[in-house]
């Protein structure tokens, strides 16, 4: 159904702004995604809104009249509004012309074929929204299968996780679970667990990766846990020439995940 609010008012424009908190996108399943460029993401992946908010009365790009016909012919609702009223629902004063309302999307551990990319990605307690949604961007450059949260990780469906994404929320499978209940699933079948750390002397170009590899990243400020590194197949790290000891949670992770896939490129790889 297509319609219009303009008032600030509207009980719908509050529920939707109530989506910034945690608390409410979880009591509700929903999130919300900003952008014609993430929007048309999560179209390809075969994602559409609930709800999609628009500005009225400016250009309209081709790939957004056709998110607007299949939100419509799906059941979904386009919503027109002001400028001013967009920004109040975004937060940002530049707010983006279009806004999607999403269920959110939570893969089952179980449900997770491991066999499906070469490459998973695990974040230990990763508090960071905008580390999580470069992670998720970045395993969608690899071609990996997911991201594994483990423990207490920032929400991947905040607002500031999802632009940090690019999209990569609706490509990506998510799953969140307790260290053991990710460590008993993966020790039921094949992976190799490669831990980053400070606390070894392999170079991470030194070292064999085998397929699939999951590659574990801890918490920004602390690191992983001893007992989890205890618990990995392999640990390495990266070569520091400067002053700093260690590199940003997200970058680190995107300099592992490409040299583990440059070694599963080789072809003689052996």
């Amino acid at each position: 159904m297509r319609r219009e609010i303009t008032g600030f008012s509207n009980p719908l424009l509050k529920e939707i702004r109530g989506l910034r908190e945690k608390k409410l996108r979880k009591r509700a399943g929903l999130f919300l995604a900003e952008g014609l460029r993430i929007m048309t993401e999560a179209r390809e992946a075969g994602f559409l809104p609930e709800m999609l908010f628009r500005v009225k009365d400016r250009p309209v790009h081709a790939l957004e009249i056709a998110l607007e016909e299949e939100v419509l012919r799906n059941g979904g609702d386009v919503i027109e509004t002001s400028a001013e009223i967009m920004a109040k629902l975004s937060g940002k004063d530049n707010a983006q012309a279009v806004v999607g309302v999403y269920r959110d999307h939570i893969t089952a551990l179980a449900d997770i074929e491991r066999a499906t990319a070469p490459i998973w990605l695990v974040a230990q307690a990763m508090r960071d929204p905008g580390n999580l949604g470069t992670m998720l961007r970045t395993g969608d450059a690899v071609g990996a299968g997911g991201l594994i949260l483990i423990d207490d990780c920032t929400d991947p469906f905040s607002v500031e996780a999802v632009r940090a994404s690019m999209g990569a929320i609706f490509t990506q499978k998510i799953v969140q679970c307790r260290w053991d209940e990710f460590i008993t699933w993966l020790r039921a079948g094949d992976g190799q667990l490669v831990g980053t750390s400070l606390q070894t002397d392999t170079d991470y170009q030194a070292a064999h990766y085998n397929s699939p590899c999951f590659i574990l990243t801890g918490n920004e400020a602390q690191g992983l846990p001893d007992d989890y590194e205890g618990q990995c197949d392999l640990l390495v790290k990266m070569p520091m020439q400067g002053k700093a000891d260690s590199l940003n949670a997200a970058v680190a992770t995107a300099v592992m995940a490409y040299e583990v896939l440059n070694q599963f490129r080789r072809p003689t790889r052996g």
